[in-house]
């Protein structure tokens, strides 16, 4: 009996917009390759990630890890129906050897090129998960790079920023206050586990742009990263035990309880019964514990992606390109580059589409480097 689902689009994806190599690949909304190489042992003696270093471990990793994908997923490199690639937002060196990649790849398989959104693809990968997205969809995305909540009605053409952060991203505020703590480099998967054994309650850390005139959707942790590190520092300066535990309850609970409490009263306001959360942080176990219980109290719908799928992977781009072969979205111009700003409102980069030059791709380079 045929399969039904090899009518659906077969998509290789590309992430390269911080320090993690993805390439995953996609058919239809089944996930069938996820190969990633990070390089964040590299970035961790800088307690930071370095963009050239991130970008050089691109380079390295590229041609390895579409094999390893292709060969995971057990198809060939000429079966594919088109290449995505992460365009922006992220770090420009980085994100351009994904998109020279990509060009390469498209061109030299004749393949059509599809330049995605970073984070309308971390909304997406949730379809790999728990099949279609509903429309509208409300999603919280949080990161190292981003705190946003994001209304998506249509995540190939039409996703809405309702609100971000101002400054410090929830992420970038796990990573300084696991640096305070002496905790290493990423800080989030630290945190939480030393929170788990710590008293969420012990320390009355500031809830930031949470009082009646702060904007609703908007956040903001610099406050908390500064309230904390200035905790920490008065109690080292009076010769006392800093408490770690209850210092990364503390902060990990006042962090959560902003970013659920806006993002329920986002879809309460919208009329939106389902919220997704994605990004880096959302592997945080506080975050989907308090995330439930708010939403269930709500009446809301929570959907959060397995934690792999949560942070940076080539997965969540496949995912998105394969929705834009699916719904017939205009393929990308040959002279796509990567934005480091694009903005969500472009989920993708169209262009005119060339067909020139498909003719003239020598066969050795497909066989050789991808079949």
């Amino acid at each position: 009996m045929a399969d039904p689902r090899r009518d659906e689009p077969l998509v290789l994806g590309i992430e390269t917009s911080c320090d993690e190599t993805g390439v995953g690949i996609v058919r239809g909304t089944t996930l069938l390759a996820d190969a990633i190489a990070s390089s964040v042992d590299e970035h961790a003696r800088f307690g930071g990630v370095v963009p050239e270093v991130a970008s050089r471990a691109h380079l390295e990793a590229m041609v390895p890890t579409i094999r390893r994908a292709l060969k995971e997923a057990g198809v060939s490199a000429k079966d594919l129906d088109g290449i995505a690639v992460t365009a922006g937002p992220g770090l420009a060196g980085a994100l351009l050897v994904g998109v020279s990649a990509a060009k390469a790849f498209a061109y030299a398989l004749g393949k059509p090129l599809y330049g995605v959104n970073h984070l309308a693809s971390h909304i997406c990968v949730d379809q790999l998960e728990h099949g279609p997205l509903p429309e509208p969809t409300m999603a919280l995305l949080v990161s190292g790079g981003h705190s946003s909540l994001l209304l998506s009605t249509d995540i190939t053409a039409d996703v809405k920023p309702m609100g971000a952060t101002i400054d410090d991203a929830a992420g970038e505020a796990f990573d300084k206050v696991a640096r305070v703590l002496n905790l290493g480099f990423p800080g989030g998967p630290v945190i939480d586990r030393y929170a788990r054994e710590g008293d969420p309650e012990a320390i009355a850390f500031p809830r930031g742009l949470t009082g009646p005139r702060d904007a609703a959707y908007d956040f903001s942790f610099s406050g908390l990263k500064t309230a904390v590190a200035r905790w920490i520092e008065a109690k080292r300066a009076a010769g006392e035990e800093v408490p770690v535990r209850d210092v990364s309850a503390s902060f990990q609970e006042a962090v959560v309880d902003v970013l659920t409490r806006k993002a329920v009263r986002a879809c309460k306001d919208q009329g939106v019964d389902h919220l997704m959360i994605g990004g880096g942080v959302a592997a945080n176990s506080r975050l989907r514990a308090l995330a439930q219980e708010r939403c269930e109290a709500a009446g809301i719908r929570l959907r959060v992606p397995r934690p792999k799928l949560c942070t940076d992977n080539g997965a969540m781009v496949a995912a998105l390109g394969a929705e834009m072969v699916a719904r017939n979205r205009a393929a990308s111009d040959w002279d796509l580059s990567a934005d480091s700003s694009l903005p969500v409102t472009d989920p993708h980069v169209p262009g005119h589409q060339h067909t020139h030059g498909h003719d003239h791709v020598h066969e050795v380079s497909k066989e050789n480097l991808y079949s």
